[in-house]
Order: C-alpha cells, then structure tokens, then sequence
C-alpha cells in the first residue's frame, strides 16, 4: 500500500500558520485602540462604529486553485471564489456585507484574463449583495512566472451590537448542523494538484467549482430565527477544525457526517488518490460541508434549510 500523501507532504504545514498566528498576536494587538472588538483569531475582525454597529471585515485568497484555472484557461469563476472566501468569513458575526475590494497581481497583465476574473468578482458580489467599490492591479514581471497572477480580496459588513454571533452564547448540548458545499472550494489546493494529471480535463473543471456563497441563506435564517443561532462556522483551510473557533471554551462532538455517495464524488476520488485517513481529510477539506451552524432549536433550523432547498446534515452536539 502506498504511503498517504498528506497536505504537508505537499508543502502547506497548517500548524506552523497557526503557530505564526499565536507568535504575532501580542504584536498586532498593540495596534489597537478602544474600537477594536475582535482581532486576530475569529473569523471576522470587528471595530465599533458610534451608532451600535459593528464593522466586521475579513480578507483572503484563491490559493493555487489558480493553478486549476491556469490549466484550463478558465478564468471567470475564480472571482466568485475570492469573493466567497471573504464574504462566508464575514458573515459567520451575523453581519449583512457591504462592500468588496480586491488586489490582482500579475507579471504582465493580460486583459483578456484580466475580465474574465473582475467578471466573477462582480458575479460573487452582486450575489453576496456588496457593492465592489475598488481595488489595485500590480504588473511585476520577476516576480511571477510568465502567464501567472495572484489575487485577494477584502469584505466589509456590518453588523448591530445587539444582533452580533459571536459564539459566546453557545451551550452544551447545542446541536451542530452542517450546510453541503459545492465542492472542494478554494483550501486544500496544494495537495489536490499533486493528485489530479493535467490531462484529466473533467476533473480539474470538477476541481474548478465555485465556492458557494451563503450570504443569503445565512441572512434568511437571521432574521427568520434571530435567537436561535449561536454560532457560526466557514469550513475553509484546516477542515472541521474551524468549528473550534466557535468558542473554544467547548468540544464539538461530530458524531454524523455525510456518505461519500451524499457529496460531490470529487472528494471520493481525493479520498481514494491520497489515501489519507478519514480524521486527515476532515482537518485539510470541507468533505462536503461548507458551512456550520450551531443552534439551540434544530428541528426549526433544518425546516428552514430545507425550504431554502439547501442540502443539510445534522453532524453533531457541542459538549
């Protein structure tokens, strides 16, 4: 049997980016002032405004997923994945986005390429309802290959005091409830262009699935049932190890994941080319759950998913 290729075997080490985070935190805090709610750490940073709102903003990338779009010369839905990155992160405070702005870098900008990835940006805004009210392009040849470009985005929203998710609400014995994702979304890249050949064209366009955007689902579910959601999470980089940051005071007892035949089948074939253990693809993939919500009435919470026509598991308690 063959030796499991695992993400670090790839050339990402998630803990020593976690270890970066701890060793930096001291220094980053005394950048703040008083406004400062949430820094390094959650998933959004909030800084207070004087009305009783909250700002929460995040930032992120695509990450070699780019490669994937590289190889197919497909290029306007890899905005969409920036923009879903950053919105899914904001949105876990309980904030309504508001604007976008992203950061394209390249060794000699092609047009071409150029509007294709705007178009998907402007597509993940207008479905995450924020307006895209800049950004800056950076020509810098040497410093990337020829044909190759990089990108990040920044999403602001915000969010009244009164109404925030923060996770401090959370409660053992809360139920966990898990929303499916599209596919492997935008982590987890490194590793899956060490499994997938470059002439497996059908399977890079599956790799290739935009990371859905839960925006409005989350939104719906707000404002239908405002008290009843405790916590939020983005299963991006790490996996299920994201739940965590819910509120660290607790465990997150997953008990019930989906079948591999319940899921988009590109995570069979990971599952199967890496041979990774189950509880390795969990903590590098979202394994077909994108996002999770922790609730106090999941009967309720389910319908509602439901009547969203979202696909959605009830994956564990919090103990």
């Amino acid at each position: 049997m063959k030796k499991p290729i695992t993400y670090k075997d790839a050339g990402v080490d998630v803990k020593k980016g976690e270890k970066l985070v701890e060793s930096i935190k001291k220094k980053v805090k005394s950048t703040y002032g008083n406004r400062v709610q949430e820094g390094v750490g959650g998933f959004a940073s909030l800084y207070k405004l004087n009305n009783g709102k909250l700002l929460a903003a995040g930032t992120d990338g695509v990450g070699t997923k780019l490669k994937i779009a590289a190889k197919l010369n497909i290029h306007n839905t890899i905005g969409i994945d920036l923009v879903a990155m950053c919105v899914n992160d904001i949105i876990c405070t309980g904030a309504t986005p508001l604007f976008f702005m992203d950061y394209l870098a390249t060794s000699k900008l092609d047009l071409a390429i150029s509007e294709q990835v705007i178009d998907g940006i402007v597509s993940g805004c207008k479905k995450s309802k924020m307006a895209l009210i800049g950004g800056e392009t950076a020509e810098m040849p040497g410093m990337y290959n020829s044909g190759e470009y990089d990108l990040a985005g920044f999403a602001v929203g915000e969010v009244d005091q009164t109404a925030l998710v923060s996770g401090t609400k959370v409660r053992a014995g809360n139920t966990i409830i898990g929303i499916a994702s599209d596919g492997l979304h935008s982590n987890g890249f490194s590793l899956v262009n060490r499994l997938i050949k470059d002439d497996e064209e059908e399977l890079l366009r599956l790799c290739l699935t935009p990371t859905k955007i839960y925006s409005d689902v989350v939104s719906t579910l707000l404002i239908k049932h405002p008290k009843k959601i405790k916590g939020m999470a983005h299963i991006t980089g790490g996996g299920f190890s994201n739940i965590e940051r819910i509120n660290k005071k607790y465990k997150y007892d997953i008990q019930n994941v989906p079948a591999l035949n319940e899921i988009p089948k590109i995570f069979s074939i990971i599952k199967k080319r890496s041979k990774l253990k189950d509880h390795q693809l969990y903590n590098t993939f979202n394994m077909g759950i994108g996002f999770v919500l922790i609730t106090s009435d999941p009967d309720r919470i389910m319908e509602s998913l439901k009547l969203l026509k979202q696909k959605c598991w009830v994956i564990g308690k919090v103990c």
